[in-house]
């Protein structure tokens, strides 16, 4: 992680002085408590970035102290690997995958290291989409349990669930290709077959 931290830090700097944007840090490579988390920093979008950047607390870690006019400011961080797990519902109801999704993210008390909101993918298809920020502390089973469960709950059921971009291999137990129901998954998608 000490790897990546500088090598964000340093990315970050390089991004600033070139392009004259300003830069925040975040996860690991921050060192304010109040940015490390990505939605925090994110929280206001664009239109409210002039307003929170006038604040002292909202000093950028690298470039000018002002929004960039054309583009804002941007973020950098260093952070374990996130796996985007989305989990699609038999069902036309937004409300019941939101409801979930409440239910199975972290900041809502939900399962630890967990991201979610519900999205509609299509006319009969609604999905619970997340971000699983340490695969090791919650893996996709256990999130998969939690989304079915809930499912089961509300009247409805898995239809199926997908892994969007790169994954480690360490995250995929055997047998969970079936387990969970992946759609359109390839061996592509292992991080390690990439980097090979």
């Amino acid at each position: 992680m000490a790897d990546a931290i500088g090598a964000a830090k340093s990315a970050a700097a390089i991004i600033a002085d070139r392009f004259r944007v300003p830069v925040f840090l975040y996860e690991e490579a921050s060192s304010n408590p109040a940015r490390t988390r990505l939605e925090d920093i994110r929280r206001g979008a664009f239109e409210g970035l002039k307003d929170k950047m006038s604040r002292p607390e909202w000093a950028p870690d690298f470039g000018p102290a002002h929004p960039h006019p054309a583009v804002g400011a941007t973020v950098v961080g260093a952070r374990q690997i996130l796996i985007a797990y989305n989990v699609n519902l038999a069902s036309d109801r937004l409300d019941i995958a939101q409801a979930i999704a409440r239910t199975v993210r972290h900041s809502s008390g939900g399962l630890p290291f967990v991201k979610a909101m519900g999205v509609r993918l299509s006319a009969d298809v609604v999905q619970v989409s997340m971000n699983l920020t340490n695969y090791e502390q919650t893996p996709m089973h256990m999130a998969f349990d939690a989304v079915a469960r809930e499912a089961t709950r509300h009247g409805v059921t898995v239809r199926g669930s997908e892994v969007i971009g790169l994954m480690p291999q360490a995250a995929l137990r055997n047998g969970d290709e079936l387990y969970l129901k992946l759609e359109g998954f390839t061996s592509s998608q292992i991080l390690e077959r990439q980097l090979g």
